[in-house]
């Protein structure tokens, strides 16, 4: 099992009307944060990618990336459905 794995992945909209994306472990967010997000600045979006990077070198918890990825969501103004 991937040590990076959330227990309940974080689904939202993209920049793209309508399509979601569906991001289910610290390795996929730190993807997600580093090569295809819509904003580069910001508190929370910094604390998520440092999040991220630090669950993958064994130094935080993967839900802890989850919520700091989840509050980066918020930052950049995407829609987050319910799970």
């Amino acid at each position: 099992m991937d040590p990076g794995r959330w227990n309940e992945p974080v689904t939202f909209e993209t920049q793209r009307l309508g399509q979601c994306r569906t991001i289910a472990s610290a390795d996929d967010a730190a993807r997600g944060l580093l090569m295809d997000w819509p904003v580069h600045s910001g508190h929370a979006f910094i604390k998520a990618q440092k999040a991220c990077l630090a669950v993958l070198g064994g130094r935080e918890t993967p839900e802890a990336a989850r919520e700091a990825f989840r509050t980066a969501t918020e930052e950049a103004g995407m829609f987050v459905r319910d799970s």
